[in-house]
């Protein structure tokens, strides 16, 4: 799932692009790697996806604004939510360019998401920053993975909707500052994202499986797709990143 932004991607993330950005589908544009009918479905896929989270995300930020303490803290989340919405219109201008209307290409993701936002409803300000920062930054990993492997041209705008949108730094100062003034908030908040680690896996798994095309890029069979091996080295990073995620909050994994 794709949600919010944010800079601290993994470390292997560049290397693995630049790996990749010379052989196979990686090396080809758009308009030659289009020619397999089954690349060009997980794209669409993978680009629909893309866009629904964008539209979620600015809509989630539009309302967590509600709960922010000052008004300093509103206009930045309004600022983020701005350029979310931003993403949102370049890749559904995107799907339009390439043939595909944005809504049919959006529609199979709705369920998933808004089931996974349902679920982990946050309670309180605190809790909204931490699933945005922790949870949402699963599915950026995610994603940045699955680019590597992605033609040159899908691969630029999925990695330039990935840029941080500056939650990052701002959810790290915001609880981190919460957990000084008040010990005790780090230990609900450690457990929340533990929850929220475990949904966004669980949701991002579910989604794969239910889209033939994604998942045969991912375990192999279209263009230069992940092989078993790849996928469970994948999750390991992630999982590695989000230990580093709740380090950086000033929480246990």
């Amino acid at each position: 799932m794709r949600f919010m932004t944010t800079s601290d991607k993994p470390e292997h993330a560049a290397e693995t692009t630049d790996a990749a950005a010379h052989t196979g589908v990686a090396a080809q544009n758009w308009a030659t790697a289009a020619a397999d009918p089954q690349y060009r479905a997980a794209v669409v896929d993978l680009m629909g996806a893309l866009a629904y989270g964008e539209l979620a995300a600015f809509e989630r930020l539009a309302e967590d604004a509600k709960l922010a303490p000052t008004l300093a803290d509103k206009a930045e989340l309004a600022k983020m939510a701005s350029a979310e919405f931003h993403h949102f219109e370049r890749l559904r201008d995107r799907l339009t360019e390439i043939g595909a209307e944005p809504t049919a290409a959006m529609e199979p993701f709705v369920a998933a998401l808004d089931g996974f936002h349902r679920q982990t409803a946050p309670s309180d300000w605190l809790e909204g920053l931490v699933k945005a920062y922790v949870g949402d930054s699963i599915a950026s990993d995610f994603y940045r993975e699955v680019a590597t492997r992605l033609d040159a041209d899908t691969r630029s705008l999925v990695l330039a909707v990935l840029d941080d949108t500056g939650h990052a730094g701002f959810a790290v100062e915001r609880v981190r500052a919460a957990i000084d003034a008040d010990p005790r908030v780090g230990g609900r908040l450690a457990l929340w994202a533990r929850r929220l680690m475990g949904e966004a896996l669980s949701q991002s798994q579910r989604v794969v499986a239910e889209r033939d095309a994604l998942s045969t890029m991912l375990v192999g069979g279209v263009a230069d797709g992940f092989d078993l091996a790849e996928v469970g080295r994948m999750f390991s990073q992630i999982t590695e990143a989000h230990t580093k995620r709740m380090a950086a909050l000033g929480l246990a994994a």
